[in-house]
């Protein structure tokens, strides 16, 4: 009968890095190549996580890029409207108020045009840089836009809830 016993640390520690593999005396002329072939060799985890990693990045920076870039178009084309409204009320307001405050509307009409030129024919890049540039300069208007934006687009959701959620009976305004 065998005695078998509980292995031990030294029973599992690795042959030192600079051993060479010798195949049992059966193997050796079993015609089973040991060498490892370096084509062959897989590439690393990190390597291939790396990879992934890099790739993922990269599809989501060109996304992100292209809904920007969606996004500068769409408010050059809201700006260019907004920009002929106030134009087109400006006749109105020279009649019922007088003609300096319906020029205050034709000059806030020329700077909202000249905004989205602006913002047409700069890219991605520039207009971050010159937002960024912004905040540094003027931290305390900076911060007063993104509050102002902010309950706007606050008003705007919860205007449109309303308006989906005005038949469901539940009360609530």
């Amino acid at each position: 009968m065998t005695d078998f016993r509980q292995a031990t640390d030294a029973d599992l520690e690795a042959p030192p890095a600079n051993a060479e593999f010798q195949p049992a005396d059966p193997l050796k002329d079993a015609g089973v190549g040991f060498t490892p072939d370096e084509s062959d060799a897989p590439v690393g985890a990190k390597a291939q996580l790396r990879e992934g990693g890099n790739k993922l990045v990269g599809q989501a920076t060109d996304k992100a890029r292209a809904f920007a870039d969606q996004g500068k178009t769409q408010a050059g084309d809201k700006l260019d409207q907004v920009a002929q409204m106030l134009s087109d009320a400006a006749a109105t307001v020279d009649e019922k108020v007088g003609a300096q405050y319906g020029q205050y509307a034709r000059s806030a009409a020329d700077q909202v045009a000249n905004l989205s030129s602006t913002i047409r024919n700069k890219d991605i890049d520039e207009l971050v840089d010159d937002v960024r540039n912004f905040v540094r300069a003027s931290p305390a208007i900076a911060i007063g836009v993104a509050a102002a934006v902010g309950f706007a687009l606050a008003r705007v959701v919860q205007s449109g809830m309303e308006a989906s959620g005005s038949g469901d009976g539940d009360g609530r305004a």
